[in-house]
């Protein structure tokens, strides 16, 4: 069973989040209040998941974010207001409140570009591969409110993360819609 961190500062948020992904029989948790315990999370435990609100007791989930290794990946869940305030491109992003299926979606997304694969590549694409990617730029600007270009950015950056060809990582984002 895979493990997430969840990151809240309050109580409520987090048992409500923690409890609709351990609910899905794919994830544990592990929970933290503070920026200082995710380090600590990530670092011991190895984990490369953390789904968070927009700040902790001690730091922003933004400033906590460019501590993270390269490997983690962070979905943040607050008010649009909160997002926008947001500038980190690498941040996945959920409008709260959230629906329990795109939470579960946004999750097990990350988990499969976490796991990646080594897939060898073309270096010229098709019309129909064109059109997979642009219809994966397209969830992720629906669902997480990016621009096409931190949309583009973030599928590369994933798939270059991962060693995958860009089609696959889109696959897997049209996969969990």
């Amino acid at each position: 069973m895979r493990q997430v961190i969840v990151a809240f500062e309050r109580q409520s948020n987090s048992d409500r989040i923690r409890e609709i992904i351990e609910n899905s029989g794919a994830f544990s948790c592990i929970e933290c209040r503070t920026a200082d315990q995710v380090r600590q999370a990530v670092r011991k435990l190895r984990l490369d998941i953390v789904v968070c609100g927009f700040k902790l007791a001690d730091e922003s989930c933004e400033m906590l974010f460019y501590d993270l290794p390269r490997r983690c990946s962070m979905l943040m869940i607050a008010p649009q207001a909160q997002l926008e305030l947001c500038e980190a491109e690498g941040i996945f992003k959920l409008q709260s409140p959230v629906r329990r299926s795109e939470l579960l979606a946004s999750v097990r997304l990350l988990a499969q570009l976490r796991q990646g694969g080594r897939l060898g590549g073309h270096v010229q694409r098709t019309q129909e591969e064109l059109e997979l990617v642009d219809a994966a730029k397209t969830v992720l600007m629906d669902r997480h409110g990016l621009t096409e270009e931190q949309a583009h950015r973030f599928l590369q950056k994933q798939s270059m993360d991962n060693g995958a060809r860009l089609t696959d990582t889109a696959k897997l984002v049209l996969a969990e819609q």
